[in-house]
């Protein structure tokens, strides 16, 4: 009664932020409804075409990113429209009101990780917070320091920005992971020299779900005087996290992953011990000279309404998606033989359900499930047709990691919505399976792996 009752409360603020949006983009514009499985969304919005209601496929996928909420809208159409002062302008009132704005969303993401405020630096997103995490400190220490360690299973601009320190001369060690996903702590400590600068290991993985032991991966960093940074990107907001109790120097922070806007996000930066950066962009030295450039009002508003938003609601939410998603792969393993679940099935956040169909290709199923918006990994990388290199490093077999599918469950994903998912989807399967020579092959009783495959 209480999920009906919030749903109902959602679908009604969703609906008076669309008329709200709407109404100033084209008065007498009345806002689309939104069903049960397929959203409607008037297009004339943007486009010279007449008007003409366009279905559109119901969204499973939160990893990529998120849906705004609506209290998040409310907080940020001020500094949109009649508060627009530039916050760095010290003179006159309009930059005294942002500025102040600013600063309490600054407290509003401090908060939601147990910092202070000073340590909270606005960024772009995640992927800016991270390039200034792993350059900016190996960079500064790189007198004394020349070694950095981090996980196969990063996000990509992780791995990259790692790549980019190689060129500079710099050592890299790229932690295995175990079948889990999780990576070996005593591996981990073994990595570390006299010249490691920094550890990198992400909290949640945005293709599996895993939880790494943050805590204890803090601990050692600790311990050996080495800075430990985490990209949470995935995991702000869902889980509960504090930088002190967790030893984390560094944090990185993504507005769109938390029901926040695109195109802000915000990099923690423990001041004690004090924790040295050297700066990627020139400029004004705005947010302590560690991040040059106009911080944008109405992003940073919409990043701290969306953490205390979170912070106000990750336990409800938590429980709710832990049970929608347990639904999902109840009823999925329950209708389909040969389903595996990537990742570690009890380190692990339940809006991130990763699973391989056996003899069915992921991206087969992806298209014949065209009425919901789903991915087959990271949205990062979902041009290559190569199978996940996160799926690659747990141990999955090539043929498994082309099959496999990720579901993401967030904040606003209704039964109603998982059900028709897994309906459509176990349809599909064994539509997609008999068609499939393989899977006659499998049902003969023909060993697969004992195959010798010749090529013509």
């Amino acid at each position: 009664m209480v999920g009906s009752t919030a749903g109902s409360m959602l679908r009604g603020a969703w609906r008076r932020a669309n008329l709200a949006a709407t109404a100033v983009a084209r008065p007498g514009f009345t806002a689309p409804t939104r069903g049960l499985r397929l959203r409607v969304v008037d297009h004339a919005l943007h486009s010279a075409l007449p008007s003409e209601a366009v279905l559109r496929p119901l969204y499973m996928d939160v990893q990529a990113t998120t849906p705004l909420d609506p209290r998040v809208l409310d907080a940020m159409l001020p500094y949109l429209v009649n508060y627009y002062g530039n916050p760095h302008s010290r003179t006159h009132a309009y930059g005294w009101e942002s500025e102040a704005a600013m600063e309490h969303a600054r407290q509003q993401v401090a908060s939601l990780i147990g910092a202070d405020p000073r340590e909270i630096i606005f960024t772009s997103g995640a992927t800016e917070s991270n390039n200034i995490a792993i350059k900016g400190v190996a960079r500064f220490y790189k007198s004394r320091k020349k070694h950095v360690v981090t996980t196969q299973t990063e996000h990509k601009c992780v791995l990259d920005s790692c790549r980019s320190l190689e060129a500079e001369g710099f050592r890299v060690t790229y932690l295995p992971v175990q079948k889990s996903g999780i990576v070996d702590l005593k591996e981990l400590e073994a990595a570390i020299q006299p010249d490691t600068s920094l550890v990198s290991v992400m909290t949640v993985n945005n293709e599996i779900g895993v939880k790494q032991p943050i805590a204890e991966i803090g601990q050692i960093c600790s311990s050996r005087k080495v800075y430990f940074h985490t990209d949470a990107a995935q995991a702000v907001g869902k889980i509960p996290l504090d930088v002190n109790d967790m030893k984390i120097d560094l944090m990185s922070i993504s507005g769109h992953k938390l029901y926040g806007p695109k195109g802000v996000g915000a990099i923690y930066i423990r001041r004690r011990p004090r924790v040295r950066v050297e700066a990627l962009q020139s400029g004004g030295g705005q947010e302590r000279g560690m991040r040059s450039g106009t911080v944008p009002t109405p992003l940073v508003v919409g990043l701290g309404a969306a953490c205390e938003v979170a912070q106000q609601e990750m336990e409800y939410d938590h429980k709710r998606i832990s049970k929608l998603a347990e639904r999902l792969i109840q009823k999925i393993m329950n209708s389909l033989p040969d389903v595996v679940m990537n990742g570690d099935p009890k380190q692990h956040y339940p809006g991130c359900v990763n699973l391989s169909f056996a003899y069915v290709e992921g991206e087969s199923l992806l298209m014949a499930l065209k009425d919901v918006a789903l991915s087959s990994g990271s949205a990062c990388t979902s041009a290559s047709l190569e199978p996940s290199y996160v799926l690659r490093a747990i141990g999955t077999d090539e043929d498994l990691a082309h099959s496999s599918i990720r579901f993401g469950i967030g904040r606003f994903t209704t039964e109603e919505e998982v059900d028709y998912t897994v309906e459509k989807c176990i349809h599909h399967v064994k539509r997609l399976r008999e068609m499939s020579p393989l899977w006659e092959m499998v049902q003969d009783g023909i060993d697969l792996k004992s195959i010798k495959w010749t090529q013509h």
